[in-house]
């Protein structure tokens, strides 16, 4: 007798990512542009995912106007809140410079 298993989680199709543009204030973008900062807590009001697209516009609070500047990351991680001391209906988004690989490719060399 032959037995065979599919992972469902691996199975689910996942949903497209989506786009969030983000404000951004002038300190934190820097930060986020020269890579020391590459993470943000906000709060969690637009269902980020691992995998969507952030647009990060560099926004000055004093003007109330966009600066021109733009960045984009892609989430790598969400650490949602209710813990570590993060209130409820907030989280952490780590983020990376590079979109996430496909499904199945682990190695970059051969994509």
């Amino acid at each position: 007798m032959t037995y065979s298993y599919a992972n469902p989680a691996a199975t689910a199709p996942r949903p497209a990512p989506a786009t969030h543009e983000l404000k951004v204030w002038p300190a934190c973008f820097a930060a986020v542009a020269s890579g020391a900062k590459p993470f943000d807590v906000r709060e969690n009001d637009r269902h980020f995912q691992p995998g969507d697209l952030l647009l990060l516009r560099e926004y000055e609070p004093e003007s109330e106007q966009y600066s021109g500047r733009t960045l984009t990351r892609w989430i790598s991680h969400i650490l949602h809140g209710g813990s570590f001391g993060l209130a409820a209906g907030w989280c952490v988004l780590g983020f990376q410079e590079l979109p996430p690989l496909p499904p199945g490719v682990h190695d970059t060399r051969l994509w």
